[in-house]
C-alpha cells in the first residue's frame, strides 16, 4: 500500500491591504492636484515670477568677471564665466525638485494647533500624506514650468559647452529625483521638531538662511575655503542643489557618480529613518494642544 502523500495547503497571498494603501495614495495625490490647480492663476503667476532673478544673476555675474571690461577674469575656481550662469540656470532646476516651501512650517502649525490629531485617529500615515501632498504640488508645478523652463535654457544655450554622455545624463536625472527626497525629509524633520518646541519659526528661518549657503544655491561650495569647502560637502544639502547643477557642467567622472549617488541614498536613508524615529517618540510625548 502506498503511503498517501501530505495534504500540502498554499493559502494565497492577502494583497488587499497593499491595494488598499495604494488607493489611498493615489485619491490623496489626485485630490492634491486638484486643490492645486483651483488657484491656478495666482499658482501661474507665482511660478513665472521665479524665473525672474536669473536675469539679475547673469548681470551680476557679469559684472564679476567683467567681461565688458578690456581686463575680464577668465576663470575664477574652475568656473568662466558662461560656466557659472550655466551653473545657476542648473540649480534652478535642483532647486524646483528640492525646495519645500512651507513644508517645516504646516507641521508645526498642526503641532502646535493640535490638527496634527486627524492623522493620529485616520488610518492615514502623515508623513506618507504629506509626502503624496507634496508630490502633487510638484507634479502641478512641472506642468507649468515647464514651457519656461524650455524657453529659458534655449534663449541661455550659448552659455552650455554641449550635452555630456547619457551615463551623466542619467545620473543628473537621479540626482533630481533623489534631491526631491532629501528636500522633503530636512523640511518635514525639522518641522517634527515642534513636539518639543512648540515655536519653531525661528529655527526654520535659520535653516533657510544656512541651507541658502550650503546647498550652493548663492555659490558654488568650490568657491568657499578651505577646509570649510570640504566640510560643506560632506553634509546632505549640497545634493539640494550644488550636486544637480554641477554634474551637467562635467565636474564628475563616472565613478565619482556613482560614488556620490551611493552617499545620497545613504543620506536618504538616515533622514527617513530620523523622521520615523522623531515622529514615533513625537507622539508620545504629544498633547493635544488646540481644538
Amino acid at each position: 500500500m502506498k503511503p498517501s502523500s501530505p495534504d500540502l495547503n498554499f493559502s494565497p497571498v492577502d494583497n488587499r491591504p497593499m491595494i488598499a494603501s495604494l488607493r489611498t495614495h493615489w485619491i490623496i495625490l489626485k485630490t492634491s492636484v486638484e486643490e492645486r490647480l483651483v488657484y491656478r492663476g495666482d499658482f501661474v503667476f507665482a511660478t513665472f515670477v521665479r524665473f525672474l532673478p536669473i536675469v539679475t544673476q547673469i548681470f551680476l555675474w557679469g559684472a564679476i568677471y567683467g567681461i565688458h571690461s578690456t581686463k575680464p577674469v577668465a576663470s575664477i575656481k574652475g568656473y568662466n564665466y558662461q560656466e557659472m550662469v550655466a551653473y545657476y540656470l542648473l540649480v534652478m532646476v535642483g532647486r524646483a525638485f528640492s525646495s519645500m516651501p512651507g513644508l517645516a512650517n504646516g507641521i508645526a502649525n498642526d503641532v502646535r494647533d493640535g490638527t496634527i490629531k486627524k492623522y493620529l485617529i485616520q488610518p492615514i500615515d502623515m508623513l506618507g500624506y504629506l509626502f503624496w501632498a507634496r508630490m502633487a504640488h510638484k507634479l502641478v508645478y512641472y506642468m507649468v514650468a515647464t514651457g519656461p523652463f524650455i524657453l529659458l535654457f534655449y534663449l541661455c544655450r550659448d552659455y552650455f559647452t554641449g550635452w555630456p554622455d547619457a551615463f551623466t545624463i542619467g545620473a543628473w536625472v537621479l540626482s533630481l529625483l533623489m534631491a526631491f527626497l532629501v528636500g522633503f525629509l530636512i523640511e518635514s524633520l525639522i518641522g517634527l521638531i515642534a513636539f518639543w518646541f512648540l515655536e519653531v519659526s525661528s529655527l526654520i528661518f535659520i535653516y533657510m538662511m544656512l541651507n541658502y549657503f550650503l546647498s550652493g544655491h548663492m555659490i558654488p561650495l568650490d568657491l568657499f575655503p578651505e577646509p570649510l569647502s570640504s566640510w560643506m560637502q560632506m553634509l546632505p544639502f549640497k545634493y539640494l542643489a550644488y550636486f544637480p547643477g554641477t554634474v551637467i557642467l562635467g565636474k564628475y567622472t563616472h565613478q565619482e557618480l556613482i560614488f556620490e549617488l551611493s552617499i545620497e541614498v545613504v543620506w536618504i536613508i538616515v533622514l527617513f529613518s530620523l523622521n520615523r524615529i522623531a515622529f514615533q517618540r513625537g507622539i508620545r510625548r504629544y498633547s493635544a494642544f488646540g481644538g
